[in-house]
């Protein structure tokens, strides 16, 4: 079901929030600028039928009260975690909001999915999306620019463009945060959805999901570089299994950061036979298996968000970068303008 309008008209903060389309021959997608969220996913399955991949809400009220509040949303300004929601930029000290355990957690509470921003729709095939972070929003410095521009082509190329840009040094790390069940929002769990991740490395992390060492997926659960079930080995009797309570980790590319995206992953919908190949010039990808999923709250086809019926592949740089000297950089500097983008192609 595709999102209806008047479930998200509504004023938040003196700003106008809506629901804007892209359209194709063959997908439709809605977005609200509440969070820039991804709000529904349509295509049609190998038979044809039409298939809500993206699992979401029937309205902005429900996206402001959810339990998990990052469904489809961009998150920053700094996606994933960073130790003890601290780190030092030029010998300057800063702590943030902790708010996932002893760490912070994707830019906060109150972080870039919490906030209405500026949209403008370019055409059916593509939206504009911007949001300026005041300096000392959440504690980090800068007033930063974000835009966002998500496209449509005509042979099924979602495509999210980034674009960052600051007046005082400071760090970012931006991604989409969709939830996806590639055989339709409220079939189930995803574990018998197959992945391949182009990833020789992961990052291991200790039980507060901090990173601990790089290490070679190679003889572990981590080792998706040819297809398997999401949950072939996700309960699998290894460490690392147990400190993510599942897969929520972040692997990595030899490719590095890139000047265009290039092919890192693929997922395929066991019952709807919709594939989804994910591109990206950033160097890293966290998948996350639903392992947080509680069941609390009602999707917009009716079914409620239990445990594993979405998983996520997250582009982004690696996690607690700020404080890892050897990992790529997250520093954001004035007068230069960060770029990043991912592609998701569909075939069915």
């Amino acid at each position: 079901m595709l999102a209806s309008t008047d479930k998200f008209n509504s004023e938040i903060n003196s700003k106008q929030v809506a629901v804007f389309y892209l359209k194709n021959q063959n997908i439709s997608i809605a977005i609200t600028n509440y969070g820039a969220r991804v709000v529904s996913f349509l295509i049609p399955d190998k038979s044809g039928a039409i298939t809500d991949i993206v699992v979401g809400f029937n309205g902005i009220h429900y996206y402001m009260k959810a339990d998990c509040p990052y469904y489809g949303a961009i998150i920053g300004r700094f996606a994933n975690r960073i130790a003890k929601g601290n780190f030092t930029l030029d010998g300057k000290n800063y702590q943030l909001e902790l708010n996932n355990g002893p760490n912070a957690l994707h830019g906060g509470s109150n972080g870039f999915h919490n906030h209405v921003w500026d949209a403008l729709q370019i055409d059916e095939s593509s939206i504009e999306l911007k949001y300026i972070s005041i300096d000392g929003e959440e504690g980090y410095p800068g007033t930063m620019t974000t835009k966002v521009t998500y496209t449509l082509s005509d042979d099924n190329e979602f495509r999210i463009d980034y674009e960052l840009s600051t007046d005082k040094k400071t760090i970012a790390n931006i991604t989409n945060h969709n939830f996806w069940n590639l055989n339709g929002e409220g079939s189930g769990d995803i574990l018998d959805h197959e992945i391949m991740i182009k990833a020789n490395k992961f990052i291991a992390i200790d039980p507060t999901s901090i990173p601990i060492a790089i290490k070679a997926v190679k003889n572990t659960p981590f080792d998706f570089r040819e297809f398997h079930r999401i949950g072939e080995r996700i309960d699998a009797d290894h460490e690392q299994i147990k400190n993510g309570s599942g897969y929520d980790h972040n692997f990595v590319f030899d490719k590095g950061i890139t000047s265009s995206a290039e092919l890192v992953a693929i997922a395929k919908g066991n019952l709807s036979g919709i594939i989804m190949e994910v591109s990206t010039t950033e160097p890293g990808v966290q998948l996350y298996s639903g392992n947080f999923m509680q069941g609390k709250d009602v999707f917009k086809s009716g079914a409620k968000d239990e445990y594993r019926t979405a998983f996520c592949l997250e582009t982004q740089h690696f996690p607690d970068s700020p404080n890892q000297p050897t990992y790529p950089t997250t520093v954001i500097e004035p007068g230069n303008v960060y770029r990043s983008a991912t592609v998701h192609k569909f075939k069915c």
